[in-house]
């Protein structure tokens, strides 16, 4: 089995599963950063409008368990496109359901239409362990998506109601089978894929890789 098939079965889900996760954000985000006060008539400059220091917003479930936490340092709401900026962006999902999620960032800015997500600044985003009992069969050959994994760069580009993300920055994706390194990459959650555009490298453990 060649290097680069090796790192394929490595990434065919790692993260995918993370963007995943952070679909579930756009709806519950797109709730929580609406501005309570009018926009002026005429604002055309991006400035801010409406701004809060240390946000924590909670959303909780039918049994009183949070179930999705937003934190930031300071978010900042810009009338003329309608777009928030989040300084120091903490968000997890806790679905009882699924694996807990959260991605950290320097910085995150929101589209006005909430289609669109920037984070930037030593962005790592993280999805714990699949308890092996809940993890779905495998197909043929694949090894179970079981272990914790984690994707680090410093700009990613999300599309939560498309379910694709990109960057054109170097990239880490790490599991308990290996690390994959690259510049750039393209994910579709819908598709299933994954694609790392250039210099690409990577580890993987012997005992994760298929035979065949």
């Amino acid at each position: 089995m060649t290097a680069t098939r090796r790192l394929d079965r490595l990434v065919s889900w790692s993260p995918v599963l993370l963007l995943g996760s952070l679909a579930a954000l756009t709806y519950w985000l797109d709730a929580q950063i609406q501005p309570t006060v009018p926009v002026p008539d005429g604002s055309k400059r991006h400035d801010v409008d409406l701004y809060v220091e240390s946000v924590r917003a909670i959303n909780f479930g039918a049994k009183g368990k949070p179930l999705q936490i937003l934190a930031a340092a300071r978010a900042e709401h810009y009338p003329d496109d309608d777009s928030t900026v989040l300084v120091k962006p903490d968000l997890e999902i806790k679905d009882p359901k699924e694996p807990n999620f959260e991605i950290r960032a320097d910085m995150a800015k929101v589209s006005g239409d909430r289609d669109d997500v920037w984070f930037t600044g030593a962005v790592h985003a993280r999805r714990d362990a699949e308890a092996a009992h809940e993890a779905s069969p495998p197909p043929a050959g694949a090894v179970s998506p079981v272990g914790a994994t984690s994707l680090t760069t410093d700009y990613l580009h999300v599309r939560p109601r498309e379910k694709t993300a990109d960057t054109d920055k170097p990239v880490t994706v790490e599991d308990a089978r290996g690390t994959v390194n690259a510049v750039g990459m393209k994910l579709d959650a819908k598709d299933g894929t994954v694609r790392f555009l250039s210099r690409v490298r990577g580890t993987i453990a012997p005992s994760a890789v298929p035979s065949k």
